[in-house]
């Protein structure tokens, strides 16, 4: 059982947060046990994830999206309140890591969901070197074989804006809610950008310069870091690790 800080430094040590400008603290976001032993992970400190975290009797949850965002009013009420009491009752250490486990090179949301969807990452480029461009493998190299590797990959539906016959080489990415750097992927001359969410402006950018958009889920491209994170804490301390998901569309 290590030390709760033990960890958190090697946390720091291995995603790096200070080389972020993040809208959300990472690291410790509420105090509980000093030791750790069991963690769940999971992408969101949602209640649902916290109940589990109580069920299951662990000490820790660990998350990509915690509970603090700069956008958000700063009052602790109605259901924030709801999700922190029953972290302090129960004594329960809140530990999330936001743009850090987008970006670390190996563990990160972006490079785990390359690997289980086997493209083949060349940069990181874009706002905080936060996207990746990258080669497609031979049987994703039209439009709707990507859609269709996509969906097995990640059991979900992904929207598709583009014409399904349309070949790709380079693929660029960011997971989560990037949609707002579609341009900045049409300028590295990618054939298709994927990210988690779409808005309306997406639809015409994709049509007139003919760069295919997709969004496959925000959770659902979000689920893989904090898995790898997850193990990569079983593999270096003596903690029990496990990994709560839950069914969002979104």
């Amino acid at each position: 059982m290590p030390p709760r800080q033990t960890l958190l430094n090697w946390c720091d040590q291995t995603l790096q947060p200070q080389l972020f400008k993040d809208g959300a603290p990472n690291g410790l976001q509420i105090e509980g046990n000093d030791q750790i032993r069991h963690i769940i992970t999971a992408v969101t400190a949602s209640q649902a994830a916290i109940n589990h975290t109580i069920t299951q009797g662990a000490d820790t949850l660990l998350v990509h999206h915690g509970l603090f965002w700069r956008s958000e009013p700063t009052a602790i009420i109605g259901w924030k309140k709801q999700r922190i009491a029953a972290l302090l009752a129960h004594n329960i250490n809140l530990i999330g890591y936001h743009l850090p486990l987008d970006a670390h090179p190996t563990l990160g949301n972006n490079a785990q969901l390359a690997a289980k969807l086997n493209w083949q990452p060349e940069n990181t480029f874009g706002e905080q070197n936060l996207l990746n461009i990258g080669t497609l493998p031979e049987n994703q190299r039209t439009l709707a074989q990507l859609a269709q590797a996509i969906e097995q990959t990640l059991g979900r539906t992904p929207t598709i804006i583009g014409n399904p016959k349309q070949p790709l080489t380079r693929i660029a990415w960011c997971t989560g809610g990037a949609q707002w750097y579609f341009q900045a992927a049409i300028d590295a001359n990618a054939d298709v950008y994927l990210t988690g969410e779409i808005s309306e402006a997406q639809y015409h950018l994709a049509n007139e310069t003919d760069t295919a958009f997709i969004a496959a889920g925000h959770h659902a491209t979000e689920r893989y870091g904090i898995q790898a994170l997850g193990k990569a804490l079983a593999q270096q301390f003596d903690v029990k690790v496990q990994f709560f998901d839950e069914h969002n569309p979104a």
